[in-house]
C-alpha cells in the first residue's frame, strides 16, 4: 500500500505544493482511496483509510465547524485531510490546524492550484495497480506452490520456491526454535546460523502466541493467528494444522512492503499446512517436518551437490555435532516389508544409546542413518550396539532388517564417498546377511563385487557365455548352485533338492556335458561361481525394479 507520505511524494502530488502543517506523525498510515468531499457529514460515509480532499467551502468562518469536521475525520479514521488553498482559505485556518494536531490527523495543505480529478486519478490509478500487483502476485505464489504439492514436491522444494519468490533467506523452526529447513541465500543464513542463539530470541519476541492473537482477517488464515512483520523486513508466520500450532516460518530481510511480506508468508503457511497433511510422501506421514528436514540434509551429505561448508549451518541447526567427530553413514533395508517405522526405531535406538545422529529416508527403501561419534570413541562398537538395540525394538514388531556400513569419515565432504560404500554394502547384504550386527565392505566381499558390478555389459556378456545353455533348464541351474554353495558336498546339494546321490551325479553330468565343463577344475568352477553369483545379483535387481 502507499503511504500518505508516498502520496505527498509523487510528481504530480508534489506540484501542488503540499504541506503538512499537523499530524505529521500519521504520515507513515496507509493509504486505502482518495475521496472528494465537502459535505460537514462526509465521515458517516467514510470506512477508513482514505484521503480526504476538501477545498474547506463550508468551513469558512466558522470555528466551530472546523472543529466538528476534524473530530469527525478522526473518528472515520481517515488517512489523513488534505486542504486546497486559495478559495476559502488563503492560509491554514489555525483553529483547524490545532484541532487537527491535539487529534493526530494529517492535515494537509496545498499551496498551488489542484484539479482534485488529476489528483484523485493519479493515487486511485497507482493504488489499484499495487493491489492489483499483489493479487497477481499473491496467485502465482499460490499457483505455484500448489503445483510443487501435487507434483510430491519435497519440504526443501517448497521452501525453495518461496525464497524464489520472497527474494529473502527463508526458515522453519518448531516451537522449540530448532531449525527444521532453510532456503535462500546460503551467505545471508550463514550468519543467521552463527548468531542463531540472538536472532532465535528476537523471533520469538516478535511472535505473537496463537492464544493472544486477533482474529484473522479475510484475507489470512483462518484461525492460524498473526503473522507479524518486524523490522529489517523480518515476518513471522505461525504455521498451524487443525488448530494447534506446531511451527514459524521466517522470512529474513523481505525487501518490499510489510503487508507484501505477509501476504507471501501467509501463501506459503498455507502450502506447508496442506504438506504436512498429506505427509509430504509416503514414509513422512508419521514423520513430521523434523524427519524430513534430517531426510534433505541427508540426501546432500550422501550426493555431494551440495558444498559441506554450505551444509554446516543446517547440520548445525539439526543439533548434530560437527567439530571433531567421526562420522558413520548406515544405510538399513528391510527384510520383513512394511518398513516405514524402522526410522522410528532408529531414532528411538539412538536416543537410548545416547548418540548423535540423524535418520532420514535416502530412497524408496533405503533408510539412511548419519551416526556421529567423539573422535575417541571406538566406532564399530557404538554403532553394533545401536543396530541391536534398534533390533531390539524391530524384533517385537515382527521385522527384521540388514544394515550396511560405510567407512568411518573425519570430515563432512568424506560422506559421498562412504554413503555410496554403505549402499552398496547393504544391497550385497541383502542376498547373504552378515553374522554380525552390521555388513561392513569387508564382509561382503566376492559376492559384493559381483552386485556392484551387476549392470556392468562385459559382467552380463560372461554369464551368457557361463551359463547360457541352462537358461532354459532351470532345474540344472538350481541344482550347480547348490553344488557350488555347499562347497561341492554332493551330500548336502543332494538334500536339498531331495535327491538320491545316483540322481545327482546323473544331473551333474549332465552339467558338464551341457556347458563343456569339468566340475573338477577349480578354475572353471571359479568362473561358474563368479557367473551364478552375478545372475542370481541380476535377477535380484530385476524383482525389486518390477515391484
Amino acid at each position: 500500500m502507499l503511504t500518505v507520505r508516498d502520496v505527498l511524494g509523487l510528481d504530480l502530488v508534489a506540484s501542488f505544493g503540499p504541506e503538512a502543517v499537523a499530524g505529521a506523525a500519521g504520515l507513515d498510515r496507509p493509504v486505502r482511496w482518495v475521496h472528494v468531499a465537502e459535505a460537514l457529514d462526509v465521515g458517516v460515509m467514510l470506512s477508513g483509510g482514505e484521503i480526504v480532499l476538501t477545498t474547506g467551502l463550508l468551513l469558512a468562518d466558522d470555528p466551530k465547524a472546523q472543529v466538528g469536521y476534524v473530530e469527525a475525520m478522526h473518528g472515520a479514521d481517515v488517512a489523513a485531510v488534505v486542504l486546497g488553498l486559495g478559495r476559502a482559505f488563503s492560509t491554514t485556518p489555525p483553529t483547524m490546524r490545532r484541532a487537527a494536531e491535539q487529534r493526530g490527523v494529517p492535515l494537509i495543505v496545498l499551496h498551488r492550484p489542484a484539479p482534485f480529478a488529476r489528483f484523485t486519478e493519479e493515487v486511485n490509478a497507482r493504488l489499484l495497480n499495487e493491489r492489483f500487483a499483489a493479487v497477481d502476485l499473491s496467485d502465482r505464489l499460490r499457483s505455484a506452490l500448489a503445483a510443487l504439492n501435487l507434483s510430491g514436491a519435497s519440504l526443501q522444494g517448497l521452501l525453495d520456491e518461496v525464497a524464489a519468490f520472497a527474494g529473502c533467506p527463508v526458515m522453519l523452526v518448531n516451537l522449540a526454535q530448532r531449525v527444521l529447513a532453510t532456503a535462500g541465500d546460503r551467505g545471508a543464513l550463514g550468519e543467521l546460523m552463527r548468531d542463531w542463539g540472538r536472532v532465535s530470541r528476537q523471533v520469538a519476541a516478535l511472535a505473537v502466541p496463537s492464544a493472544q492473537a486477533p482474529a484473522a482477517s479475510p484475507t489470512s488464515r483462518a484461525g492460524a493467528g498473526a503473522t507479524t512483520a518486524g523490522p529489517d523486513g523480518w515476518i513471522i508466520a505461525p504455521l498451524q494444522a487443525r488448530g494447534t500450532q506446531w511451527a514459524r516460518l521466517l522470512l529474513f530481510g523481505y525487501p518490499g512492503t510489510p503487508a507484501e511480506g505477509r501476504m507471501i508468508a501467509d501463501r506459503a503457511a498455507e502450502a506447508l499446512a496442506v504438506h504436512r497433511l498429506v505427509g509430504g510422501g509416503v514414509h513422512l506421514a508419521h514423520d513430521g517436518l523434523e524427519g524430513e528436514a534430517a531426510q534433505a540434509i541427508l540426501a546432500d551429505l550422501a550426493s555431494g551437490s551440495v558444498r559441506p561448508d554450505q551444509l554446516l549451518p543446517r547440520v548445525r541447526a539439526l543439533g548434530l555435532p560437527v567439530n571433531r567427530r567421526t562420522f558413520v553413514p548406515l544405510i538399513i533395508r528391510s527384510l520383513t516389508g512394511g518398513g516405514e517405522a524402522m526410522d522410528l526405531l532408529f531414532r528411538r535406538a539412538l536416543a537410548e544409546e545416547g548418540l548423535a545422529g540423524l535418520a532420514g529416508w535416502y530412497a524408496a527403501d533405503d533408510l539412511a542413518v548419519l551416526v556421529s561419534l567423539p573422535r575417541d570413541q571406538n566406532t564399530s562398537t557404538a554403532v553394533d550396539r545401536l543396530v541391536l538395540k534398534a533390533g531390539e525394538h524391530a524384533a517385537g514388531r515382527g521385522r527384521k532388517f540388514v544394515v550396511g556400513a560405510g567407512a568411518d569419515c573425519a570430515t563432512l565432504d568424506e560422506l559421498p564417498r562412504s554413503f555410496a560404500e554403505a549402499l552398496h554394502v547393504a544391497d550385497a547384504a541383502m542376498a547373504d546377511p552378515p553374522a554380525g550386527p552390521v555388513a561392513r565392505l569387508r564382509d561382503v566381499r566376492l559376492r559384493g563385487l559381483v552386485r556392484l558390478l551387476r549392470d556392468e555389459p562385459e559382467l552380463q556378456a560372461f554369464i551368457e557365455r557361463e551359463l547360457g545353455l541352462l537358461f532354459a533348464e532351470t532345474e540344472l541351474l538350481d541344482v550347480l548352485r547348490s553344488y557350488l554353495r555347499s562347497g561341492r558336498n554332493k551330500s548336502l546339494a543332494a538334500q536339498e533338492h531331495h535327491f538320491s546321490r545316483p540322481a545327482l551325479y546323473r544331473r551333474l553330468h549332465s552339467i558338464e556335458t551341457l556347458l563343456g565343463v569339468d566340475l573338477d577344475d577349480w578354475d572353471q568352477i571359479v568362473s561358474l561361481y563368479v557367473a551364478i553369483l552375478a545372475y542370481d545379483a541380476q535377477q535380484t535387481s530385476g524383482a525389486g525394479q518390477e515391484e
